[in-house]
């Protein structure tokens, strides 16, 4: 069962940078695709970004896309997060797949990960 620790919230002001990281208990390059999600107070966990088992793939929701890039290494995922806003206030949690999916299918619905981290808090501020 793979564990993941999630490192790299806090406070920044809008307009700032701040880039999350996901520590896994074993390598997960090539066997889970990653993926990062986000829950602000009141409102359902929505996706924000996923990589594909081979790395070769990713997919980004759109109120992230131009802003957020994520990556992956050996047993490590991160996501570079750009030009916050306010509306970027969540907990963020990254997840590790299910392991049938192909080399280069990027999940994005929650019931595809199997695998959860605690979540790190990031508040944007004005």
């Amino acid at each position: 069962q793979v564990q993941l620790v999630e490192s790299g919230g806090g406070l920044v002001q809008a307009g700032g940078s701040l880039r999350l990281s996901c520590a896994a208990s074993e390598r997960t390059s090539s066997t889970y695709a990653m993926g990062w999600f986000r829950q602000a107070p009141g409102k359902e966990r929505e996706f924000v970004a996923a990589i594909s088992r081979s790395g070769g793939n990713t997919y980004y929701a759109d109120s992230v896309k131009g802003r957020f890039t994520i990556s992956r290494e050996t047993a490590t995922v991160y996501l570079q997060m750009n030009s916050l806003k306010l509306e970027d206030t969540a907990v963020y949690y990254c997840a590790a797949s299910r392991t049938y999916f192909s080399s280069s299918y990027v999940p994005w619905r929650t019931h595809e990960y199997a695998y959860w981290g605690q979540g790190t808090q990031v508040t944007v501020s004005s």
